[in-house]
């Protein structure tokens, strides 16, 4: 272990409590990776006397595909979080920012440790363990379970699974080394069904869904001279197409997988409205277009393939804003 990795492991295996925080709207990288976590630190013998997890979303609901994770039952609400945490763990993060109002505590908290695999990444914490070359914070997450001396169970397996799988395309990306491969294996070991975790997160939805990704595709523009020449296209999901069935904003979040198999353009881009009426940007590159240091740029964040950021306004604004930055890339 470098001493980061030593320094971490000294803290949590002496804390009286650990607190656990990942990003607000969750993805199955940051939620199965803190759940992860947490069933692991709670389910040890003379371990952490509590731990407590939570991300700040408002209202606080775990998103609909996420739902099959082991250990939401351990989640507290925002609200209920300490303000001044002894140890704090935050995971998926790329700065203090992406923790929205947990922000604080994070800022507060006696020691600070940051597990996250994003480039971009700030490296707020006391103690750092960032890998940006790792394909998923699950990776870190298995990492620091295996260095605390915590077995896998299938509860805890399956939540980092979920992650390897979510931020390896389902192991489309370049990032899928034959390391992730022998994870993956290891995870699967301990009686993980893939095809359910499959289901969950990329072939269910409810009907009212497909009337939404019908309307999002129906405007979708493809602007072919786009950065320089290779490409980009984009749609938006507003607040009107998920009012008919009463969608969250969570719902949308698949639709850019579709936008994407675009084959005349390098870069997909879906625009989702939120209930405030602000835009949650989703970008998306193959392989030519670092789309992470653009969203960076804009505010965001993010890998050099998927990366997103936040802006108001008129949505074609803020597409042209996008290919301003990856023009001067």
């Amino acid at each position: 272990m470098t001493a980061d990795w030593q320094r971490a492991v000294k803290i949590l295996d002496s804390a009286d409590q650990v607190c656990l925080a990942c990003h607000v709207r969750p993805d199955a990288d940051a939620l199965g990776s803190m759940l992860a976590l947490a069933l692991a630190l709670g389910g040890r013998p003379g371990g952490a006397a509590s731990v407590v997890a939570s991300f700040g979303d408002a209202p606080f609901a775990v998103p609909g595909i996420l739902r099959f994770l082991p250990g939401t039952g351990l989640l507290t609400p925002p609200a209920a979080f300490p303000a001044r945490p002894q140890v704090m763990v935050t995971l998926d993060a790329a700065s203090i920012g992406r923790l929205g109002p947990l922000a604080a505590s994070a800022a507060a908290a006696g020691e600070l440790i940051v597990l996250d695999h994003h480039a971009s990444s700030t490296r707020f914490g006391t103690v750092n363990l960032v890998d940006p070359d790792a394909a998923a914070t699950a990776v870190l997450a298995h990492q620091l379970i295996s260095e605390l001396g915590i077995g896998l169970t299938r509860d805890i397996a399956l939540g980092l699974y979920a992650g390897l799988v979510t931020d390896t395309g389902s192991f489309k990306f370049a990032s899928t080394t034959p390391a992730v491969h022998e994870l993956a294996a290891r995870l699967l070991a301990t009686g993980i069904d893939p095809g359910v975790v499959s289901r969950h997160l990329y072939d269910t939805a409810p009907f009212g869904y497909l009337g939404m990704l019908a309307a999002a595709l129906q405007r979708a523009v493809l602007d072919p001279a786009a950065c320089g020449g290779l490409g980009l296209v984009w749609t938006t999901v507003t607040r009107a197409d998920r009012a008919p069935a009463d969608l969250p904003l969570d719902a949308a979040e698949p639709v850019i997988d579709e936008v994407r198999k675009t084959g005349e353009a390098e870069v997909a881009v879906v625009l989702k409205e939120t209930d405030a009426g602000t835009w949650e940007v989703s970008v998306r590159s193959k392989e030519r277009v670092d789309v992470g240091a653009a969203c960076t740029a804009l505010g965001g964040g993010g890998h050099a393939r998927a990366a997103g950021f936040s802006a108001s306004g008129r949505p074609d604004a803020a597409v042209r804003a996008l290919e301003t930055v990856l023009a001067g890339r």
